[in-house]
């Protein structure tokens, strides 16, 4: 299996990483708070629930990692980070409607509480709260930037809805969803906080890519997790990609080396969803080596994230994305 380098300098673990983006975040939180506030009295409901659910802010974060490693020391990145979370929350919320999901961080969704209706329509007020905040910042390459993402999301979601119960999806359609899904938001994040630093377009392309290798450890990393880990450490509800009929890359790498009869079953699941047999498709899966594929791929893009800092100027800060692309493949939520 592949591994990744070790670097004594560098932050030890997720919470090294938090503490060292601590006054950012606190300051980025403060101003979600503040933005998500409404007149609509449900809008301010299903906005606390979302606030009260916690969460990483990874996003945020790595946009405000991102820009302190360019060497930025203004203001804007507070705002930029938010839009960012905006953007983020607003496609948790459509994405539980249409996977009729019903537990997201060991807590209910808010369709599962408010409905499906009440969910959709404050992400879109999410949506539409980002945009605000992006004019504020009268920038036009980071409304550019930002207005392409978010459609590139939107036909991330579509390409998956397309992909939901089809068994014969394979390694390049996976990947072209999970690029468009999570890793361009990640991208997204790390090349604006370049920008923000002003640093020379080779160092702001290394950024972008950075985010982008780290998204998809992410993505394949979570993926791998739906079959490994267990509901109260996950938050969610093991085998909830098999019972939407989702083919994640360790069911399209177990289909490579099943048999004809544990095929056949992998393929019945894909297609129907359910989870009646989900003990048996999973052993299926770790019979045929998909999970320890999944992983190595996994690795090779955090591998791939920690090549592209090498361009920037050694910090801290440096360091800590380099511990998240760490964290990104050995997190167990």
């Amino acid at each position: 299996m592949n591994s990744i380098p070790a670097d004594a300098n560098r932050p030890a673990d997720f919470a090294a990483v938090r503490a060292l983006a601590d006054a950012d975040m606190r300051r980025i939180d403060q101003l979600i708070r503040t933005r998500l506030a409404s007149d609509v009295v449900l809008i301010n409901q299903i906005a606390d629930h979302i606030i009260a659910g916690g969460g990483k802010r990874l996003r945020p974060m790595l946009h405000a990692l991102a820009a302190r490693a360019a060497g930025y020391r203004g203001e804007q990145h507070v705002k930029l980070a938010a839009v960012i979370e905006f953007i983020h929350t607003s496609t948790l919320l459509h994405d539980d409607v249409v996977d009729e999901s019903g537990l997201r961080r060991g807590r209910q969704t808010a369709n599962a509480l408010w409905g499906n209706a009440a969910s959709v329509l404050v992400g879109d007020f999410l949506y539409s709260r980002s945009f605000q905040l992006m004019v504020e910042l009268d920038d036009m390459r980071v409304m550019r930037i930002l207005a392409d993402t978010t459609n590139t999301i939107a036909e991330g979601e579509v390409l998956q809805l397309l992909n939901i119960g089809n068994a014969d999806v394979d390694e390049a359609a996976y990947l072209a969803v999970i690029e468009r899904k999570t890793a361009v938001l990640f991208a997204a994040a790390t090349e604006l906080g370049g920008l923000l630093g002003g640093l020379p377009a080779e160092q702001v392309t290394a950024l972008r890519r950075y985010g982008m290798e780290l998204g998809y450890a992410f993505q394949i990393a979570d993926d791998l997790l739906d079959y490994t880990s267990d509901a109260d450490t996950l938050g969610k509800n093991i085998g909830d990609d098999l019972a939407e009929g989702k083919p994640t890359l360790p069911l399209i790498y177990a289909l490579q080396n099943a048999t004809p009869e544990q095929a056949a079953s992998l393929r019945h699941a894909i297609e129907h969803g359910g989870l009646d047999s989900l003990d048996r498709i999973v052993a299926s899966i770790r019979d045929s080596g998909a999970l320890e594929r999944t992983r190595e791929r996994a690795v090779a893009h955090a591998t791939a994230a920690h090549e592209a800092l090498s361009l920037l100027p050694a910090s801290p800060y440096r360091d800590a994305l380099a511990t998240l692309a760490d964290y990104s493949v050995q997190r167990t939520f």
